[in-house]
């Protein structure tokens, strides 16, 4: 595996989200550049992406990069059966760096483990979604000028939510308080909430969405019922509309609470919270650009801020 592979959260210490966190900031400043000519990045997405994938195609061409890859798997040799492994191989052939999405769990890994070029997970099934963390955690501190101390709700589908996984696991530097929101059926996984009962995080569980814990919320992170990740369609169609955000219910909040949530939204938050100034959502989307140059820069082994503070020297 090389060490400049990024498959979960997990991977990196605190002192390196801090530091991809500064070089966010620093691509937010300075957002063109030309350190990755000559470089290749393939992006393998087996699963829908829009925001995710454009974010990181983006990020690689402000780089002065090249991106191959594609968008649908249907259109590749895996239609015809070709093994994950032979596709890994056969692409580290071409290119410095692969971006990855998949809809199985672990695949990021277990890409890992066949090639020496580094791999950025960009979502393995319900798992971990690492990149969406980092601009996650760089919105947070954007709008709160801090992570420490933070009460943190997250609505919605805590069971398949890859993206409430991962946050959870990297606020654990950070002394947060969590409210989880769900219905019995879309809880945090026991796993999750073992991890907050080891690492002395607080949290607390509720399947009412409630003036109470809103208004004690310093972000309220909302999340889409998952569709995709529901073999039973009835399962699906019973808890789809359980929990829903509107601009009233934002009315008592703290100043500082910002709405946050990965995308795409479908009817959980109303469209009449875009006009509050608590909704923060597209911009966190844009943000995702940023973090996502930081982590391109760290797995091609480039620290921007290093090389900046040189060449001033």
């Amino acid at each position: 595996m090389n060490s400049n592979s990024l498959v979960s959260i997990s991977d990196i210490s605190k002192d390196e989200i801090l530091s991809l966190l500064g070089q966010a900031q620093y691509f937010e400043e300075h957002p063109n550049h030309k350190i990755l000519e000559g470089r290749v990045v393939a992006t393998l997405f087996f699963e829908p992406s829009t925001r995710t994938r454009l974010s990181f195609e983006t990020a690689v061409n402000r780089l002065g990069g090249r991106v191959i890859g594609f968008s649908d798997a249907n259109t590749t040799s895996s239609s015809k059966g070709e093994t994950l492994k032979d596709t890994i191989k056969m692409v580290s052939n071409y290119v410095d760096l692969i971006i990855m999405r998949h809809y199985l769990e672990g695949a990021a890994r277990y890409a890992t483990e066949v090639t020496d070029t580094p791999i950025i997970n960009a979502g393995d099934g319900a798992n971990q979604h690492p990149s969406q963390t980092m601009l996650d955690l760089y919105s947070i501190y954007k709008t709160q000028g801090t992570l420490e101390n933070l009460t943190i709700t997250m609505v919605g589908d805590l069971k398949y939510g890859r993206t409430v996984h991962s946050l959870l696991m990297a606020m654990q530097y950070f002394n947060p308080t969590f409210n989880f929101i769900a219905c019995n059926e879309l809880r945090m996984p026991r796993e999750y909430t073992k991890f907050c009962d080891e690492h002395g995080i607080k949290y607390n569980e509720y399947t009412d969405f409630s003036p109470e814990v809103i208004n004690s919320s310093d972000i309220l992170y909302m999340t889409r019922v998952q569709r995709e990740r529901f073999t039973d369609i009835m399962e699906y169609e019973k808890v789809k509309n359980l929990y829903n955000l509107n601009a009233a219910m934002l009315e008592n909040s703290r100043d500082n609470l910002r709405v946050l949530h990965p995308l795409p939204r479908v009817n959980e938050i109303d469209q009449d919270v875009d006009d509050s100034p608590k909704a923060y959502y597209f911009q966190q989307a844009q943000n995702g650009l940023y973090a996502r140059q930081a982590i391109i820069c760290r797995a091609l082994g480039i620290d921007i801020l290093k090389e900046k503070n040189h060449d001033n020297m």
